[in-house]
């Protein structure tokens, strides 16, 4: 199958496969005569593969890795778990800052429980505060 019709049936758009193509994830295509890209059904499994780890999150170089892992039967499949446990404990990390996030957001807009003029503003009193802070300890 030619590059587009790739694309369509993965879900995305031609220049993806030609991004992970560049970036060694996807191998390169065999060329027709007319120099036109041609795809088999094992292009469409690994660009299926590597779109289900982007979904989860996975860097450019996780999914690398993971498809090193994949081609290589004799890799130990711990490889595996630690790729995952690695991100799982990032994305663990980044979920616990959006809580914090979320908690300041929160009490921020608290600030302004009765919506007046902006002069009035709880919460822009309260950003200008911080500024105002910030630029007071880098005078000394």
């Amino acid at each position: 199958m030619k590059i587009g019709d790739l694309a369509k049936a993965a879900g995305c758009q031609p220049v993806t496969i030609r991004f992970y193509e560049r970036k060694g994830l996807l191998g390169n295509a065999t060329r027709t005569e007319s120099n036109y890209r041609v795809y088999g059904l094992q292009a469409l499994e690994r660009l299926a593969f590597i779109r289900n780890c982007r979904a989860l999150g996975l860097t450019l170089r996780e999914i690398a890795r993971l498809i090193a892992i994949q081609d290589d039967a004799g890799t130990p499949c711990h490889e595996v778990n630690d790729c995952l446990d690695k991100h799982l404990a990032d994305a663990r990390l980044q979920m616990q800052k959006l809580k914090l996030l979320e908690k300041d957001l929160t009490r921020l807009r608290n600030r302004c429980l009765n919506p007046g003029m902006s002069a009035e503003c709880g919460v822009l009193s309260e950003l200008a505060a911080k500024s105002q802070m910030v630029a007071l300890r880098t005078r000394i």
